[in-house]
């Protein structure tokens, strides 16, 4: 007990106290009924119409998403029957959220009957408003008929801080951000219907009081919701509104304040994960696009110099080909600007957009969707092409990114100035002409059992060593481990005689050391594992591409790609099991994994080789 305390106690000193005294105060206050925003007079309904038709049709391809079906998690698409979804169902088993006219503060965050939350809330993110939006821009007539009707309907079952869906102010800040983008597409920023200007100002009223909470996640809580206060804060402004212009000010300067402190210098982002990386990235894009479109005055220069370092991280992590990426961190299914038909996994619209806001070039030549994205968001295509990211390290944040030839590979090694997500020290991801060989678990469901919500976020979902059966970290709750672990050493990439290399080592809080070498060649990978300080066992894991895999000896096979394991100690065990990976939030997919296990220190070199 006196052990766990003190880890507790090291724990909080590493989130910041300032942290943990904002969210106990939010938390407290709540609890107590003595919080501001338990105080906001609700005030009328909105009310339709919010939205008109547009002068001018645009001539960009209209993406097919919530017309004949919907498009929850960007995987399961129910056919619609023109009629607005249910706004407190939960789409995968039908279940209803219950006490949905209570004040949102007294429903829990996690409540088994109603499932994850995050599958009420998805269909309330709004993603559906700006892709109506898009078809009423070409001029479609039903669509603009659906899109009020839907807000609505909305609005009628979500009465201001009631319900399910005004629990987080992130979730309200997403929604102000697809409504002002929906806006833009039809060219109605300058004088919005009074519908609209009343349903903003509810969502910004939600969100001011509850700043603190979002400042003390250190994630990308904070970025968005200084977003939403400094859109549609600064929106509202330009028509007048005397309380606008208090949180036009207070988002600009905490998205000032959030982007310094969050995004390191190398863009790495706080919160170690690819797609919460694009979160924030489109956040940014966002608000420089909407400063750009009221003419204010510009971000200062070290905002926008580390969202050019974003842009780049994010564009080094992305296959050109298929504009996948490593499938790291947290995952909850956020897409903040689905303007195209392109794949949720397909991160180059993204990039494509950031690098030609904070750097003035493409990302990627020729035709895609990402040359769309800029038509929607009425940029002109740069003229000038960046050039292919090379092989770096990112170590403000932990990654060293690998490249030879076809393949790149990605080392993750721990760099915790932020809570980390995932026990994933030490994992290595491989893509291979744009296929994802050697893969991350993903995330599955913030609100799932103990056992499904260990295997993703833990040791097991991840490319590297467990030892003694246990976590790399002890973890504290949901969504918090302890003990962050530290880097002991790392190793510069070399490029030499057709080989790229690096190295990086940790030792845990029991003793436990892990030192991985890796040498990536034109066909081939090799991994070095040093293993040590361990007392029972240790277990090394290569979650492999789906496919007919077969296990001989120490090897593992499908007939193009070929896994071989040696050590320089008996291994103990070598076997070919059944694993899960989540590519898309609520789902999860089996695929084989090779687990290898040793008993005693020593050295495990796994060869990796593949054809064409």
């Amino acid at each position: 007990m006196a052990a766990l305390l003190l880890v507790r106690a090291r724990t909080a000193l590493s989130l910041g106290l300032g942290n943990v005294a904002r969210v106990a105060d939010y938390r407290l206050r709540l609890a107590a009924g003595m919080h501001p925003v338990q105080r906001i007079a609700p005030g009328p309904t909105p009310r339709a119409p919010f939205l008109a038709a547009t002068a001018t049709p645009s001539p960009w391809p209209v993406p097919e998403a919530w017309w004949e079906r919907a498009n929850y998690f960007a995987w399961l698409r129910p056919a619609l029957d023109g009629g607005p979804p249910d706004w407190h169902r939960n789409p995968l088993d039908g279940t209803r959220a219950s006490g949905t006219d209570r004040p949102w503060w007294v429903i829990p965050d996690f409540d088994p009957a109603a499932g994850d939350i995050k599958a009420i809330w998805e269909a309330s993110r709004f993603d559906w408003a700006v892709n109506l939006a898009q078809r009423t821009g070409v001029g479609d007539a039903a669509a603009l008929e659906r899109l009020n009707a839907w807000l609505a309907d909305w609005c009628a079952a979500n009465p201001p801080y009631h319900g399910h869906n005004w629990k987080c102010a992130q979730e309200a800040s997403v929604r102000v951000m697809h409504l002002a983008v929906a806006a833009f597409v039809l060219s109605q920023t300058r004088s919005p219907l009074p519908g609209l200007i009343d349903l903003l100002t509810v969502h910004l009223r939600r969100i001011a009081p509850t700043l603190g909470y979002a400042i003390g996640q250190d994630n990308n809580h904070g970025t968005s919701e200084a977003a939403a206060l400094f859109v549609g804060g600064s929106w509202l402004e330009t028509l007048g509104r005397p309380e606008a212009g208090p949180w036009h000010q207070l988002g600009r300067a905490l998205l000032e304040d959030r982007v310094g402190r969050l995004i390191a210098a190398d863009g790495s982002f706080s919160q170690h994960s690819v797609n919460y990386h694009r979160l924030v990235l489109d956040t940014l894009s966002l608000v420089e696009l909407w400063r750009r479109h009221l003419r204010l005055p510009p971000f200062s220069g070290s905002m926008m110099a580390r969202a050019a370092a974003a842009t780049a991280w994010l564009r080094a992590m992305v296959d050109p080909a298929t504009g996948d990426a490593p499938n790291l961190g947290a995952n909850d299914g956020a897409n903040l600007l689905p303007l195209t038909d392109a794949e949720y996994r397909d991160y180059r619209p993204a990039v494509h957009l950031a690098t030609a806001l904070f750097e003035g070039r493409c990302a990627f030549g020729g035709p895609g969707p990402w040359q769309a994205h800029l038509g929607w968001l009425g940029l002109a295509r740069p003229g000038e092409t960046a050039s292919p990211p090379p092989s770096r390290l990112y170590d403000d944040g932990g990654y060293a990114v690998v490249r030879c030839a076809d393949a790149t590979a990605v080392l993750r090694y721990p760099r915790f100035r932020f809570r980390p997500g995932h026990a994933d020290a030490l994992h290595l991801d491989l893509s291979v002409a744009g296929e994802n060989l050697l893969r991350d678990g993903g995330s599955f469901s913030y609100a799932a059992d103990a056992e499904w919500l260990t295997y993703f976020c833990g040791v097991r979902g991840h490319n590297t060593v467990q030892f003694d059966d246990r976590e790399q970290m002890p973890r504290l709750g949901r969504f918090l481990w302890g003990s962050w672990l530290k880097t002991k050493a790392v190793e510069p990439i070399r490029e030499a005689d057709g080989a790229a290399t690096v190295a990086a080592a940790y030792e845990d809080a029991r003793g436990a050391s892990h030192t991985r070498r890796i040498a990536l060649r034109r066909g081939g990978l090799v991994v070095q594992d040093t293993l040590a300080g361990f007392s029972r066992r240790a277990v090394l894991r290569w979650r492999l591409r789906p496919g007919p895999w077969t296990l001989r000896r120490a090897a593992v096979t499908d007939g193009r790609h070929h896994l071989e394991v040696s050590a320089n100690v008996p291994l103990t065990r070598c076997e070919l099991v059944s694993g899960w990976e989540s590519r898309y939030y609520l789902q999860k997919t089996a695929i084989p994994v090779l687990e290898v296990e040793v008993a005693s220190p020593g050295s495990v070199t796994s060869e990796y080789r593949w054809i064409g």
